[in-house]
């Protein structure tokens, strides 16, 4: 049998349409229908998770946390437990946070939460930080994304909006739902409920 070598096939694939390649693989959020991508760039989905607001469980925003590549086959990969936590926090590798609203919800409301939920950081940092969150209607996203250094990056509705060079306020957004303390207890489950699977 005659074999193709790999820079032929390589170049056959190039030339392929579209739909005769596989498609990149969706993870849905199973309370909301909202679809995430497994992959975004050289990071991964670890899992995806849904806030509720009130006893009547309301539902706000469906969330996905991505992280580096890197960080899953190499710090991240024998952690478990606080530790885990705590470096999915800290940890100065890539790594975001989507939201995406499954309802509209106003400023004030979204400001009013993003500031008890950020109570013990810097208040400087965290008025600068709340003023990206504006009216928010269904389907809208923000990420927020730590950059190299601990600079934290927000992509408001697809604007991006002035990073915030400050690894602790950083991670004390990212810990508003992988802390000690998160804004809901199931979320922080869900939210690497893909660990087993993503790291190789």
């Amino acid at each position: 049998m005659r074999h193709f070598a790999p820079t032929v096939l390589a170049a056959v694939t190039l030339l392929l349409p579209s739909s005769a390649l596989p498609a990149r693989a969706d993870v849905t959020e199973p309370r909301t229908g909202v679809r995430f991508p497994e992959k975004i760039g050289e990071t991964s989905l670890l899992g995806v998770g849904l806030r509720t607001k009130s006893f009547l469980k309301v539902k706000v925003y469906a969330i996905g946390l991505y992280i580096a590549d890197s960080a899953l086959a190499g710090p991240l990969k024998d952690k478990t437990g606080p530790s885990l936590y705590r470096e999915l926090v800290w940890g100065d590798f890539p790594k975001e946070i989507h939201l995406r609203l499954v309802r509209d919800v106003s400023a004030s409301q979204m400001q009013e939460a993003i500031r008890d939920a950020l109570e013990k950081a810097d208040k400087a940092r965290t008025d600068q930080f709340v003023s990206y969150f504006s009216d928010i209607k269904t389907g809208e996203e923000y990420v927020l994304r730590w950059a190299t250094g601990g600079t934290l990056e927000t992509i408001a509705k697809g604007v991006p909006k002035p990073p915030i060079a400050d690894k602790g306020f950083a991670a004390a957004v990212f810990g508003i739902w992988l802390g000690d303390e998160p804004v809901q207890d199931d979320i922080k489950r869900d939210l690497i409920a893909r660990m087993a699977s993503a790291v190789k």
